[in-house]
């Protein structure tokens, strides 16, 4: 490995803090700190923020190489459009000189041009995969259409000459989904320990809080029913809902329909993460039913807010792997069980451990494995 500094670009349709999420967060988390320790560090997406198309934000350029263009339809289903303008709009990249490329393989489509560019140039293409969808998967999302998305995808993971892959499980669905035969390295995503640890827990308490988009297979819908029985028993339950996305007037309603207003607080986006984790560390229990997780970024900052898990067993769901030693509980995604695991957390508070392997998990760590790869 070459301890040079070098020049990186990491791509990604949407950027961090612009757009949260697990992956928006990991490039921005390893891009600042590779720009900490020399390296000339890129990071191409939409232009999600006002003013110049190029900003410098924590050592990292920021470029907004396309206009926003909205990430999921009416339904909550991710825009096919979207990628596909945006994969057009990497062409732009021809003209950037660069050592490495990092190109995230979700939503696929910028995966071509930079394949071309970088093979024309001689340069490294690595890729980061959260997750595989896989055949069945896709049908189930498309229908009959669903194997022109598998299509894509299995030629997309084709075309890279390292994937990162965030955790075992993605490793092993490519492998074993799609065939790839290259290589693959496993580098799990992380958590800012000393940040978290540094938050004060806040004043308002909760009982159950969930962090993320909200989305059709996060299944928020299934929590809130849970607690609708939940409170047949603890009439004052509390919960928590921060995050935003196009199943939010769907769960209000929801909400109002199970007469749950008094119990449950929609918060939206928070701009800083010191107040989602301040909000955790004042709640019960992170709940996370979501049916597909390439990882599961707020279970291990759950860890280190010292607070257990319920999420479900599903196969999709590598979050499911991140309960162990004690810090949670693994159910089934219908109304009864998470009820029944959101009882038995309440009733245990006191006994749940943190995460005894969190320390591993350290952004810092994570971005030296990074490091091994991109600087060849």
């Amino acid at each position: 490995m070459s301890n040079k500094p070098i020049k990186i670009a990491l791509i990604y349709d949407a950027i961090f803090p612009f757009v949260k999420g697990g992956s928006e967060k990991r490039f921005y988390e390893i891009g600042r700190r590779l720009a900490r320790d020399g390296d000339d560090v890129h990071l191409y997406g939409m232009k999600t923020w006002e003013g110049p198309n190029v900003i410098r934000q924590e050592g990292i350029t920021l470029h907004g190489i396309c206009k926003k263009y909205p990430l999921y339809i009416k339904s909550g289903k991710r825009s096919i459009f979207q990628p596909l303008l945006f994969g057009l709009a990497t062409f732009r990249l021809w003209r950037e000189p660069f050592d490495v490329v990092d190109c995230c393989g979700f939503p696929y489509f910028s995966l071509f041009p930079m394949r071309l560019i970088t093979w024309i140039r001689k340069k490294p293409l690595c890729s980061t995969w959260h997750e595989v969808w896989g055949r069945k998967y896709w049908k189930e999302y498309l229908g009959k259409l669903g194997i022109f998305g598998y299509g894509v995808e299995y030629i997309a993971v084709r075309l890279p000459d390292v994937i990162i892959s965030v955790s075992d499980n993605t490793t092993k669905d490519i492998r074993n989904h799609l065939g790839r035969k290259g290589t693959i390295v496993t580098i799990t995503n992380g958590i800012d320990l000393e940040k978290i640890r540094a938050v004060e827990r806040a004043k308002e308490t909760s009982d159950v809080i969930f962090v993320g988009r909200l989305l059709p297979y996060k299944n928020v819908d299934k929590l809130i029913e849970a607690v609708a029985v939940v409170k047949k028993k603890y009439p004052k339950i509390v919960f928590f809902i921060i995050g935003d996305g196009p199943e939010r007037d769907k769960l209000e309603k929801l909400v109002e329909d199970l007469d749950l207003k008094e119990n449950v607080r929609f918060f939206g986006f928070l701009e800083r993460e010191e107040e989602v984790f301040s909000y955790m560390k004042s709640s019960k229990m992170l709940a996370l039913p979501s049916s597909r997780e390439g990882f599961g970024i707020v279970v291990l900052e759950s860890g280190a807010c010292d607070l257990p898990v319920l999420t479900i067993d599903h196969s999709k769901n590598a979050a499911r792997h991140l309960i162990k030693n004690n810090n949670g509980i693994v159910t089934k995604l219908d109304t009864e069980s998470l009820a029944v695991g959101i009882t038995e957390l309440l009733r245990n508070t006191k006994n749940w451990e943190l995460q005894q392997d969190i320390e591993d998990y350290d952004w810092d760590k994570i971005t030296q494995a990074v490091r091994k790869q991109l600087h060849f």
